[in-house]
């Protein structure tokens, strides 16, 4: 009794995991009858099936990555550019995707890579060396991926991004582009030291212009002033000299003697009644 419940029981289990299997949250499923195809994109969870008639595949809902093998292509000034791409993707419709490529993912690899090595080589030969190298680079891939979009639709999948990665040249062409960046990057900076120079002389300029402004209003000030100190100083010796007559010449005499006998070894030739020695013989001048 105790082996026929055992067997019933083993019986049991198998039917059960024959009959019944499970999606994960991250795949889908087809299902077939005799390699038919009878139900596609199965919802995750537990799922019940015709053991031996039915047979299920799983495939994943994750967003996949094609990093294509580098390739050259061929730009619109006829020289050649080693590209390095990489390609984001995920299966969209899990019934077309199996029946163009029998569900097999380095199939569908290939092909996508096909695809977009075809619609980079369309991009490239339109465009120059700089231009597929600098701002435009971005433009390509999203050209490429709008452009790619209705052919990897017949394979079931979509295009979640497109990047390239990396562009080399080869030896001649990247010394010829190097040079005409070196030479444009020169032109630049030669005008900009043009402009500078430019400058400097229109700052130079105006800076001489203001000093020779500045130096004549000083000019003018300071001769203001002397000339208002030369009549203060005429007013004062005309006061003076209107106050005391005498007094006045014998300080004016006294000045005299004091700058003109100052001095150690000065010699004068004078006669002794010159007017010079006035005060010398009196104080009337006697």
């Amino acid at each position: 009794m105790k082996n026929i419940i055992i067997i019933g029981l083993a019986l049991i289990v198998f039917v059960f995991s024959t009959a019944t299997y499970t999606v994960d949250e991250r795949e889908t499923a087809i299902k077939f009858r005799f390699k038919e195809i009878v139900e596609t994109d199965i919802q995750p969870g537990l799922h019940f099936k015709v053991p031996f008639m039915n047979t299920v595949e799983k495939f994943s809902k994750l967003i996949l990555t094609l990093d294509a093998q580098p390739d050259r292509f061929l730009t619109g000034e006829k020289k050649y550019v080693k590209v390095d791409f990489f390609v984001k993707w995920k299966i969209d419709n899990v019934d077309t995707f199996y029946r163009a490529t029998r569900g097999d993912l380095a199939r569908a690899q290939n092909r996508l890579e096909s695809i977009m090595k075809d619609g980079l080589r369309n991009e490239f030969s339109t465009r120059t060396i700089q231009e597929a190298i600098t701002g435009e680079r971005g433009e390509i891939m999203t050209e490429l991926r709008k452009k790619a979009g209705a052919s990897v639709k017949e394979l079931g999948i979509i295009i979640v991004d497109a990047r390239v990665s990396q562009i080399d040249f080869p030896e001649s062409v990247s010394e010829s582009v190097y040079e005409r960046m070196r030479s444009e990057r020169q032109r630049v900076a030669q005008d900009f030291r043009s402009r500078g120079r430019a400058e400097g002389e229109s700052i130079r300029a105006i800076a001489d212009r203001q000093a020779v402004i500045i130096e004549a209003e000083a000019y003018k000030k300071a001769e203001k002033i002397r000339g208002q100190g030369d009549a203060k100083s005429a007013e004062i010796y005309a006061d003076a000299y209107t106050r005391d007559e005498e007094f006045y010449a014998f300080y004016r005499s006294l000045g005299a003697y004091r700058k003109s006998m100052g001095k150690s070894g000065d010699i004068m030739v004078i006669e002794p009644d010159a007017e010079f020695f006035k005060y010398f013989k009196g104080q009337s001048g006697q």
